[in-house]
């Protein structure tokens, strides 16, 4: 039930990377909202490097509720606790520039979507966007029968972007060894089997 899709962005040099996971269960987990309206405080480093970018969290959530409130779902919100268990897996990963899915006990059986470019080349827009641009081969119908190509893992980021149940985001970007990578964490998860996205 679990399966991975990865696949090559070029653009003007730079190369990105994406993986998504595919669950049966989801899981619970404690929250801090952040909402589109509010900003977040002055006081939290949110994007890996200890700059103080306290509008990434925002764009990040931003660029997946435009796509939801598009299809008329329910806007996510930003749970702190994701955020922070995804900043740990992107920093284990950009030190090991590779895209590896946490276990799902590692990962708390939440949903997850990485990706993996080229250090300071890619806007968290452009980012979250790669996830988005799946959807022009999804198929709306009962996972993992959702794609156009006949692998799921060709929309999987897509479709948990958009999955109806899930409620809560929390996502990270780190930097190492060249590398930017995104962690995002999905309560509850998407791509539960025999279900539709929405």
């Amino acid at each position: 039930m679990n399966g991975t899709k990865n696949w090559i962005a070029p653009l003007m040099g730079a190369v990105a990377l994406l993986c998504a996971t595919g669950t049966a269960v989801a899981a619970s987990g404690s929250s801090r909202w952040l909402s589109q309206d509010k900003p977040i405080p002055a006081s939290r480093s949110i994007d890996g490097r200890g700059s103080s970018d306290v509008h990434l969290a925002a764009r990040i959530l931003r660029t997946h509720n435009d796509e939801r409130l598009r299809l008329r779902l329910q806007p996510l919100k930003w749970n702190t606790h994701l955020e922070r268990e995804a900043q740990d897996w992107a920093r284990h990963l950009s030190r090991k520039g590779m895209l590896q899915h946490a276990s799902q006990k590692g990962r708390n059986q939440t949903g997850e979507n990485l990706w993996i470019g080229t250090a300071g080349h890619w806007p968290v827009e452009t980012m979250v966007g790669m996830f988005i641009a799946e959807k022009k081969h999804y198929r709306h119908a009962h996972f993992p029968d959702i794609s156009k190509t006949g692998n799921w893992a060709d929309v999987g980021h897509y479709s948990q972007v958009v999955w109806r149940d899930t409620q809560e985001v929390g996502c990270a970007v780190a930097t190492a060894a060249g590398n930017d990578v995104l962690v995002c964490r999905y309560w509850p998860a998407g791509n539960v089997w025999g279900q539709k996205a929405y």
